[in-house]
């Protein structure tokens, strides 16, 4: 397999005043489905939105750098993103109905990300966006082409935006949290349907979410992201059969299995923090019931057995 995204110490800092990412790095290859999970505020969604280069103008982001089939695109200008996004890169957000224009139909909206991105014709174009919407399991697609989303329901929506997002055929896929908003049922569907076109279409893919059940599903690689950074990166059932930092652990023990319990649930104490520029040492640390002076010095990364690494001075030590 190639590396179709390569990143190198990317930050993200908010408004001068929150690291929301610290130097992180990972890489994705082709055909494969790269899960990056963390509690909420752990840095995800800024990291693909850096990638995209789709953050608020109050953030800042810079790396080493941010390859695409072996192309930094660090540097890029906005005009090159936006030739870029819908092309090479597509992205799938949390919430359809706030990504799809309320006031265009569907078919408008396809057709325009076909017309800028493609030399397609109008006819030729609307076949393609047909094919593509039946490809994703959208029904009756012709209807839904003179529909506005408002008048779909939120699983539709959801295959609308995968369909929009795959038009133009791109090498890596970002799909942030895409299932959060649908009912279980529906969730299942759309995971088959990633899966699907992962294996069809080659696709590389950076699947975002905080939901370890799916992540077991679904990735081929797994990296935990706490505190603006990754912790830990392994194959899926490496990960799963032995987490090697305190916060991989404590995701795993938190999920829930069928049968009687007895005490209460599971859960790490306290919440993410708000990092300030310049902090030092593990970011965990405060919620960490191995932690010691040792974790205010920097922390250094360590190979995993088997595979992947992880970050952390007390799992080094044999503490944890």
């Amino acid at each position: 397999m190639s590396d179709v995204l390569d990143i190198a110490d990317l930050r993200v800092q908010f408004a001068g005043r929150v690291d929301a990412v610290r130097g992180l790095s990972l890489r994705v290859n082709r055909g494969e489905i790269h899960c990056l999970v963390g509690e909420s505020g752990s840095g995800k969604s800024a990291t693909a939105l850096a990638i995209m280069n789709l953050l608020p103008r109050t953030a800042f982001w810079r790396a080493r750098h941010v390859r695409v089939l072996g192309q930094d695109i660090s540097g890029f200008a906005e005009r090159e993103f936006a030739e870029l996004r819908g092309d090479r890169l597509a992205m799938i957000f949390q919430e359809p109905m706030s990504s799809l224009n309320p006031a265009l139909t569907v078919g408008t909206q396809l057709l325009e990300v076909l017309r800028q991105h493609t030399e397609l014709k109008r006819a030729a174009a609307r076949d393609w966006a047909l094919e593509m919407l039946a490809r994703v399991g959208v029904s009756a697609p012709d209807l839904r082409m003179q529909q506005y989303p408002a008048a779909l329901s939120g699983g539709l929506r959801q295959r609308v935006m995968i369909a929009m997002a795959l038009l133009c055929q791109p090498d890596l896929l970002i799909a942030d949290e895409p299932t959060t908003a649908l009912d279980v049922t529906v969730q299942a569907h759309i995971l088959r349907l990633l899966v699907g076109l992962k294996r069809e279409m080659g696709l590389a893919m950076l699947l975002i979410t905080h939901d370890l059940g799916l992540v077991a599903r679904v990735a081929d690689t797994v990296s935990v992201m706490y505190g603006g950074e990754i912790v830990e990166t392994a194959p899926v059932a490496e990960l799963f059969a032995a987490p090697m930092h305190p916060y991989t652990k404590g995701l795993l023990g938190c999920v829930l299995v069928p049968g009687p319990r007895s005490g209460p649930l599971p859960n790490i104490r306290g919440t993410v923090p708000r990092l300030p520029p310049g902090f030092v040492g593990c970011s965990f640390r405060d919620r960490c019931d191995q932690a010691s002076e040792t974790c205010h010095r920097p922390v250094p990364r360590r190979p995993r057995p088997g595979a992947g690494e992880f970050a952390c001075h007390m799992a080094a030590s044999g503490a944890t």
